[in-house]
């Protein structure tokens, strides 16, 4: 039961074998729409897990999932905490990746705008199970892309030097060991350059409305120009990594008299063999994943160039963030493991992890909302500190995917849509991300922004999108 502890923020007391509260951040229309789904209680059983630091954070797009509830944050004790593959997620590095343009949205043509579609769905595969459309990403040995992610594929051409700087962990996390993944998971690296299916999505979008002038020109936005945001992961590879050491960290958990909540939370200790084994393959899906999104990002600019004729090198990289991943942090005077799934980091201005260029206003932080509404860029402040410097990732949904389809007419769907393209053949194979399956982005946008803990700085609108039909 949630604790009303002032204004959008609620209370999840310690009970049973919790061992830190937790801290959720709700309006009221958004608990009450929260109803019966199970994202509480698997919050509340994060919070027994060995190490849990702090509090367990819920985020305004919470909704359950697979062990911690997708928009929830756990940090556990560097030294003596557990790591737990459920609490990251299944498309480990699952990200969003932002760039912008100075070209006039309003120049724009239905014709043109129909032909980018085309143009990128020939270079960027979409849907489940899609390989590489670039033959030495499909059987080559993808070593030097486990390890250094962004950095491998824009030293062979693909991107400009300012995406790195422009790429949380500089598109590499430390630490990753390709003997460490599991041979299934080799056997799933054949799709760098592909979309995906699910809620990813590739979108030619308008710099609606600013709302935050300054921090919009520093971070390159103006008002009525066009952008494009990216949202894909690490497909595969990332789902079986987690598919593979949740089975492994199931079995070796008795093994270190840990108790698990539910198999959706196995977890291990961090400085475990098997701890340390997850923890490079995950990175090795992480830094999969920012190749994956620098190579996709290198074909906007391709398309971009030959169709309205913009420049490469003015087509600059915003930013680009992960939502599923844990990383060592210092929160607190303490040294932690923040697993963040379906939650992206949000630094405030002069936090040292700041990329170079965002040392002094926060790095963006992008809140991708549906095709037929819009997303947002935000900046956090030194009072996100209590969320462990996290927002939320998106809207989050509302309706499951079958919900969704049981309740949601094709005819509706349309309606939503109101002039966006979407390129799906058939709206009804991708009904289960209409728009009316997931919470109001705005609503969930003001939660953390009128209380201080961010600040909003545009807001996005969708002119086109492209999506990959399938669940992942």
């Amino acid at each position: 039961m949630l604790v009303p502890a002032g204004r959008n923020k609620w209370i999840l007391p310690r009970t049973g074998k919790m061992l830190v509260e937790g801290r959720v951040y709700l309006s009221e229309k958004l608990r009450k729409q929260l109803g019966n789904d199970t994202a509480l209680n698997q919050l509340a059983q994060a919070a027994e897990l060995r190490g849990a630091f702090g509090h367990v954070v819920g985020l305004p797009d919470m909704h359950s999932g697979f062990g911690l509830p997708i928009g929830g944050v756990l940090a556990t004790d560097a030294r003596e905490g557990v790591v737990s593959a459920g609490a990251v997620g299944m498309d480990i590095n699952c990200g969003v990746r932002l760039m912008s343009t100075p070209f006039p949205a309003d120049k724009l043509s239905q014709v043109e705008l129909a032909r980018l579609m085309e143009a990128l769905e020939q270079r960027i595969p979409s849907g489940i199970g899609r390989s590489s459309p670039l033959a030495q990403y499909r059987t080559g040995n993808l070593e030097h892309v486990m390890c250094q992610g962004s950095r491998a594929v824009v030293a062979e051409g693909y991107g400009l030097p300012g995406d790195i700087s422009h790429t949380e962990e500089e598109g590499c996390l430390t630490g990753a060991d390709p003997a460490a993944l599991p041979a299934e998971a080799v056997k799933r690296m054949h799709q760098l350059s592909t979309l995906g299916g699910g809620n990813h999505f590739l979108e030619f979008c308008l710099v609606d409305r600013v709302i935050d002038e300054e921090l919009a020109t520093r971070f390159g936005l103006a008002p009525g120009t066009l952008a494009v945001m990216i949202h894909s992961g690490s497909r595969g590879l990332g789902h079986q990594v987690c598919t593979d050491y949740s089975r492994l960290m199931l079995a070796a958990a008795p093994r270190y008299n840990i108790q698990l909540p539910s198999k959706g939370l196995a977890a291990v200790p961090i400085a475990s063999a098997e701890g340390q084994r997850y923890l490079a393959a995950m990175a090795c899906a992480v830094n999969y994943a920012f190749a994956n999104r620098q190579l996709m990002a290198h074909h906007v600019r391709e398309v971009l160039s030959r169709v309205v004729g913009i420049a490469p090198g003015d087509i600059r990289q915003v930013y680009d963030v992960a939502h599923n991943i844990a990383k060592f942090e210092r929160h607190f005077g303490k040294d932690v493991l923040v697993h963040r799934k379906g939650a992206t980091r949000a630094l405030p201005p002069g936090h040292r992890d700041n990329p170079p260029a965002y040392r002094e206003t926060g790095h963006p932080a992008l809140i991708p909302g549906t095709m037929g509404t819009g997303s947002y860029v935000v900046s956090g402040t030194a009072e996100l500190s209590e969320t462990f410097f996290s927002v939320n990732h998106g809207a989050g949904r509302v309706m499951s995917r079958s919900e969704a389809r049981k309740k949601i007419s094709v005819s509706a769907m349309r309606e939503s849509l109101g002039e966006v393209k979407v390129n799906s053949s058939s709206l009804k194979r991708i009904i289960d991300e209409a728009p009316a399956a997931y919470k109001d982005i705005d609503e969930v946008t003001l939660v953390l922004a009128s209380i201080g803990l961010t600040r909003p700085v545009v807001r996005l609108k969708p002119l086109a999108v492209i999506k990959g039909e399938g669940d992942e």
